[in-house]
């Protein structure tokens, strides 16, 4: 039945998703059958991606420690955790539930299947696995989330419009009233956008407008769920969500376009204004969607990548860097206890509730705060973080491929800093040999360079690695997330701390 719903997402983060589709990128152009669908299956198993809760405490171990399972302990948990789920089209079980862990991958245009038909990644899911670039992501999603309307053929509720869209031409109209503070839409009134029927900025300007008026950016809860709720078909709500949950996801997903900002410490989203071409270039294109009748058409049509769109980012010709001005306001306003405590926290896979960095997805966080724990500690280190932010400095894309994450200069001194999240087999195969190529550009140029590593756990092969390349005269220094906080708090350069101590064995 169609309804009126609010709008949510179902993946928590862009590793997540783009992890769960490079393992069905093997089976591309191959036939969704119930043998895929399983192998499918045992691979997430195996590399924890997907943890079903019957299991043994060595298999929990390897999880949490990023491990591969042997062949025999994935077949183990396979047949130990039959599943009972049901998606609409797809059989009872293993199936369904291959069908939540991809419903979003199709919505947004990266991979088409049905059961028994062909698999097919389209151009964007393809540019999305291109580990070498990680710009792509940026792009992919900008170009999924510009055409992605809400009345798509996959979910069919009667909400007639672009999310995207409709935020960008409603903070222009905010910004347009010399009534308000040109700080664009509160994040207490974005519940109400998630709840509109329709595209009429206009119309939604106006129901803002009179909030503002009434109770101006400190409206209740109850205030808000009342006029969400005279939005929505009556099905109950967890009014938690519609409040929190949803806007904070929202906000997240729509930053990895790189076109909206934060302000206010927080408080309000905005549109950033080194985006403003990009922006433009939507709200003339794609203000008037097209519509689709058929699931394949509408996929088509997200899934192909719009490249007049992604000429107008400065991501893609020409990136803006941050600047030290940026940098020193973050340095400035977050105090070092905190900045401690979000690093420790991503050691440990927690979850922030700083209103600004919760917003961040965890990689770019994890460099984020890297830059400014070395800039608040080591105020005479020279550091150029190499991530792409927003016109409040906030990270919201990685460096173009082929960069050390952030670069530091002390004296004549040059340290290239690494930094992953991953912990377990795939943290020595998807970056020891990145971070080797980053440092052998600086070396083939002849500058004195070494490279400081830090993760939240190093894992023995990526020690194993940096000795082995020690011999070729690679020079690599490896730190946990936790000894890092240490060493910054006891000396007064970026070599001591790299010197001083080391992760591995």
């Amino acid at each position: 039945m169609k309804k009126y719903e609010e709008l949510k997402f179902n993946f928590q983060n862009t590793d997540f998703l783009s992890e769960f589709l490079f393992v069905l990128y093997k089976y591309d152009n191959f036939v969704l059958t119930d043998n895929v669908i399983f192998d499918v299956a045992k691979t997430l198993i195996q590399k924890g991606l997907y943890q079903p809760t019957k299991h043994s405490e060595i298999v929990k171990e390897k999880w949490k420690n990023e491990i591969e399972l042997t062949d025999k302990e994935t077949e183990t948990v396979f047949e130990e955790n039959p599943q009972s789920h049901k998606e609409a089209g797809f059989e009872r079980g293993w199936a369904s539930r291959f069908d939540t862990w991809y419903k979003l991958g199709k919505e947004l245009g990266f991979v088409y299947y049905w059961q028994n038909e062909k698999i097919e990644f389209s151009e964007s899911g393809k540019m999305l696995l291109g580990k070498e670039n990680p710009q792509n992501e940026q792009f992919v999603f900008v170009n999924a989330f510009a055409k992605f309307y809400r009345h798509n053929p996959f979910k069919r509720v009667l909400n007639q419009n672009v999310p995207l869209v409709l935020l960008l031409e409603t903070i222009q109209l905010l910004n347009q009233d010399k009534e308000f503070n040109n700080k664009g839409i509160s994040k207490k009134e974005l519940p109400i956008l998630l709840c509109w029927k329709n595209n009429n900025a206009q119309n939604l300007y106006v129901e803002i407008k009179n909030l503002r008026q009434k109770y101006a950016y400190t409206p209740s809860n109850e205030v808000i769920l009342d006029i969400c709720y005279s939005y929505l078909d009556e099905t109950k709500r967890d009014d938690d969500s519609i409040l929190t949950d949803y806007p904070d996801d929202f906000i997240r997903k729509m930053r990895l376009t790189g076109l909206i900002s934060v302000r206010g410490a927080g408080r309000f989203i905005d549109i950033n204004t080194k985006e403003l071409n990009a922006v433009n270039y939507i709200l003339v294109h794609y203000k008037k969607h097209l519509t689709h009748s058929k699931e394949k058409d509408f996929f088509d049509y997200i899934g192909t990548i719009d490249n007049n769109l992604l000429a107008q980012l400065t991501t893609y010709k020409n990136p803006i860097k941050t600047t030290k001005k940026e940098l020193q306001k973050w340095v400035d306003y977050f105090e070092w206890d905190i900045l401690k405590h979000e690093l420790l926290l991503l050691s440990k896979k927690g979850s922030s509730k700083n209103e600004i960095l919760r917003i961040i997805e965890n990689p770019l966080r994890l460099e984020f705060l890297t830059t400014l724990a070395i800039l608040k500690k080591l105020p005479y280190t020279d550091v150029k973080p190499n991530f792409i932010a927003d016109d409040e400095g906030l990270p919201v894309s990685f460096a173009q491929g082929g960069m050390a994450d952030i670069e530091c200069f002390e004296g004549k001194d040059t340290i290239l800093v690494e930094v992953t999240l991953l912990t377990g087999t795939q943290q020595h195969i998807r970056e020891s040999f990145s971070v080797q190529r980053h440092l052998e550009d600086y070396l083939n140029k002849k500058i004195k360079a070494f490279s400081l590593f830090i993760s939240p756990k190093v894992f023995v092969d990526t020690c194993r690695y940096a000795k082995f390349i020690a011999q070729d005269g690679f020079e690599i220094k490896i730190l946990d997330i936790d000894l890092f906080v240490i060493q910054l708090e006891k000396y007064r350069t970026l070599q001591q701390v790299a010197y001083q101590a080391s992760s591995c064995f």
